[in-house]
């Protein structure tokens, strides 16, 4: 009984800090509006400018799988967009739907 405490992921479950923590609440995803895009310059070696976006156009937001750190070569951005007003990125890559004009 005492000794539950001291396991890393009943802790984790029970105190309820991971959902004060997470910027999503628990979710997995998330909607926001874009702010402004930037480009990110990618660690060593590799060179690239990689488009992001300044999040807080609707766009819906999923996190990388790394628990809240970055991901690759990309510092400092932890999450990814998925949808673009309501639309998937694959879709409008793949040119099957348009993304709707306001």
């Amino acid at each position: 009984q005492d000794q539950k405490w001291h396991d890393k992921q009943y802790k984790e479950a029970h105190l309820g800090t991971a959902l004060k923590a997470n910027p999503f609440g628990g979710t997995s995803h998330a909607k926001g509006i874009v702010l402004e895009k930037l480009g990110v310059e990618a660690k060593q070696p590799n060179s690239a400018i990689r488009k992001c976006v300044r999040e807080n156009d609707e766009v819906l937001v999923a996190g990388f799988g790394r628990k809240g750190h970055a991901d690759g070569d990309i510092p400092v951005v932890c999450f990814k967009v998925v949808k673009v007003a309501n639309v998937s990125l694959l879709a409008l890559y793949k040119g099957k739907k348009e993304r709707p004009r306001s």
